[in-house]
Parts: C-alpha cells; structure tokens; sequence
C-alpha cells in the first residue's frame, strides 16, 4: 500500500488546514494540531500544510506566542503570493489560484496514505479536496462548506434557518463568494471518502443544506495536561467560567445579568474577541464578573478543574462542543444551551443541565451552587464519557481503525459507503452514517 511501511504498520497522512497553530483562531486549527501531534506520537508521519497569510490577515498580524510540533510532525507554512490579494483570490473562486503551485508540489509530489482536509476555505477551497491521492476524509469542523460565515449565525443576530447568503454576506462587510453560486462544492466533494462529522447535529446541518456523501460520527478529543498548575484567579471564591472567543454568537452577553444579580459567586471569562470591550461596558460596575484575558491549555485545564461548572452560552449551532469535552476531563460539570451539539452531548451523556431561556439559566446556576450531590454526580458522568467518547485513546483508536479499514476498501476497489452501509447502524436523512465510539443515536 503506497506510502505504509509493511513491517510496522506506519502511515502517512497529510493534514490539511487554512488555520494551524499559532496560526488559529478556534476549534478548527485546534483539532488540526491535536490531531497531528496523536498521530505522530504513535510513530505515524505527519505532514501539515496551512497558510500564516489567511491568519495574519483577519488577525492583523502574526500571533503573540509560538508552537512546537512533535518531530514526525513537518508543517509547511505557505505564505499566499501577494498576501491579502492571494487570499481574496482564493476567497472569491473556491480555488488554490496563486497557492496552487505549492499545493501541487505537496500532495502530488508525495504518496500520503491518507490525506486528511479540515476548514481549507482560505488555503484553496474546495478545488484542492482534486489534489492528490490516498484516502481522503475531510472533518466538518465548522459550516465552511454550507455557510460563507462559517457558523449559520445570520445577520450577527440570529440563527439561520432560511438563508440568505449574499446578504448576510455584505453585512458583515465580507465580499460575497463567486464560487458558493456554482456547483463547485458539489464537484470538488465528490473527491472525499468520507466527512467526519464531531456531532449529529452538524451532520444534520449539512445534509440539510445540500451537502451529499458519506458522513461517520467521530466525536472530537482533549488531551488535558496531566498536572495542570494551580490557579489563584478568585482567592477561594466560588466561580463559574466561560472559556471561548468573545464574539457575539458565543452569547457572554447573556451571562452577565444572570451574574451581576449573584454577587457572592464570580463568573470567569477567559478568551479574546471583537466583541470584548461591549462586554466589559455591559458588566461595568459587576466586580464579580472577571475577564481574565487569552489563557493556555495548561492554565485553562487548571481554570475547568475549580469551577462549580463551565457555562457554554453559544447562540449559535456548534459542530462539537470542545469546551464541553474539557470540562469533562477536569470532572466539571457544564451548563449548556438547548441547541445543536451542545444539547447532543448532554442528552446523550449527562455531565450537565440544559437551558432554554434566561430563567432556566439562572435556576441552573442556583442548582450547582447549592447541590454538592449533583455536582458530584454530574462530575462523574462527564469524567466517564470523557474517557468513554473524547478522550485521546478512544479517538485515535476509532480513527485509526477507521484509516487502516477503509484503505484497505480503496485499495480493492470497494467503496466506503458500503463498509458503513454494512455495520446495520441506523441511517440519518437517508444517507449511511457510521456512529463513532458511543453507538447512541440520541440527537435525531
């Protein structure tokens, strides 16, 4: 098999991402990095290919702090010709344009066993999904592929359930997408083996909005830090946290009246975002309502674990609830709005309680506050799906059998479809879903 090493069993993937770390700016560049460094701790060689350009130009410029990657771990950091001109190009035609060279030189100049696509909206659209060859997955990380927003939030101020892209396009002041109006996407997919999809919910979203092909559920992972160091954010205070970018669909703004009404309990922000300095004028006069500004993996692990619970206040649909996940590692119970994946999770796991609305928010918060038991309880059942579901082991073992079983399906000529078809799971909208290591289908 092109690019495996027979006697070890060791094989080649190429990860492909607009955004890696540093270069990042959430849980899609997140997941990329996690991913690589998994695989190439179990001795697999990795390749990373993502643009610093697509970044630094939504950024304003390169990011504050560095990343080591693991030495099986060869990341090509391809700069776009002509900086914010080469991404517009990409941007407006779905296609690599200037980074097509590069991109070339890569994925067709090397045999990779499995090529593995993340959010390329900005390194070459779909037409790179052509470049290539080995077995190619592609994560729904975010919406990329159905949204030019990337979130199905619309018009900064609500979900979208009737789009109404052109518009909402020009209204957050981005150009609108020539190539979302061709049957580009449809095309360039039929290159991929097979999506992976972190939740139900996301696999719903884009089955719903047009997107056809082979989805399997594969829940997203962590990997805490082992001994995270000790935190003296609250001087012994009760405290409740929000861990996430500050952007309006993230819904902080929500948070705040439900805490300034609680001043014997703090509420921890710890993140960055556009919407940050509305969120300070909103909690003006809350001394209990902190921002603490970006924190690490290691000072967030630290942050869950003395938490009465993480607060997750998204307004919007997430494909996978990262957050939820983390908390979960630290034995934290979460809190969660009545939407998408967030939901999901909870339903099918415990480890939490579930709001939809203000009042139920802030009945939600009293509980854990008050009830020892049934934070106790809702710790346990977060910490035993963690490692059940989200764990590092149980992801990289379901992904890797996934890799090893649909490669050897390529290489006789078998399509994948009829590997998942075959496992007698249920089908979602009609179309084969292979369920990831849980085996529940609780979201449809």
């Amino acid at each position: 098999m092109p690019g495996m090493n027979p006697s070890d069993g060791t094989l080649s993937f190429c990860v492909v991402s607009t955004f890696y770390p540093p270069y990042n700016f959430g849980g899609d560049g997140i997941y990329a990095r996690r991913l690589a460094d998994a695989l190439a701790r179990r001795g697999h060689r990795v390749t990373v290919i993502h643009t610093p350009s697509a970044y630094e130009l939504l950024a304003g410029g390169p990011p504050a702090h560095g990343h080591r990657d693991h030495a099986n771990v060869s990341v090509h950091a391809l700069r776009t010709p002509l900086g914010g001109l080469g991404v517009l190009a990409v941007q407006q035609t779905g296609h690599p344009m200037l980074q097509a060279e590069q991109l070339r030189r890569i994925l067709d100049g090397q045999t990779f066993d499995v090529i593995h696509y993340n959010n390329v909206s900005l390194l070459g659209g779909p037409a790179v999904f052509g470049y290539g060859r080995g077995l190619k997955l592609c994560s729904l990380s975010d919406h990329w592929l159905v949204c030019p927003m990337h979130t199905l939030w619309k018009f900064n101020r609500e979900v979208c359930t009737r789009p109404a892209c052109f518009r909402c396009t020009l209204a957050a002041g981005r150009p609108p997408q020539l190539w979302r109006g061709t049957d580009l996407v449809r095309r360039a997919t039929r290159n991929i083996d097979a999506f992976l999809a972190p939740s139900f919910s996301a696999i719903r979203q884009h089955q719903e909005r047009g997107l056809e092909g082979t989805f399997i559920h594969l829940p997203q992972f962590h990997s805490p830090h082992s001994s995270p160091p000790g935190t003296r954010e609250t001087d012994g205070r009760q405290y409740f946290l929000y861990a996430g970018r500050l952007e309006k669909l993230k819904g902080v703004q929500t948070l705040i009246p439900v805490f300034r009404a609680r001043p014997e309990v703090d509420l921890l922000v710890a993140g960055a975002g556009k919407f940050e300095p509305e969120l300070r004028a909103l909690a003006t006069g809350a001394a209990n309502i902190r921002f603490l500004g970006r924190r690490d993996s290691a000072q967030l692990d630290a942050l869950y674990r003395g938490a009465v619970a993480t607060v997750v206040s998204s307004l919007c649909y997430e494909t996978f609830g990262l957050v939820v996940a983390e908390s979960f590692a630290a034995r934290t119970p979460v809190i969660v709005p009545a939407l998408g994946s967030l939901e999901e999770i909870v339903r099918a796991h415990g480890g939490g309680l579930i709001y939809g609305n203000a009042e139920e928010l802030s009945l939600a918060v009293d509980e854990l506050m008050r009830d020892a038991k049934l934070r106790e309880r809702l710790a346990n059942e977060g910490a035993a799906a963690f490692e059940r579901e989200f764990s590092e082991e149980a992801h990289i073992g379901s992904y890797l059998a996934l890799v090893r079983e649909s490669l050897a399906r390529k290489r006789a000529g078998q399509p994948l479809a009829a590997a998942v078809e075959g496992r007698g799971e249920p089908l979602l909208a009609g179309r084969p879903v292979f369920f990831g290591p849980s085996r529940v289908a609780r979201a449809g």
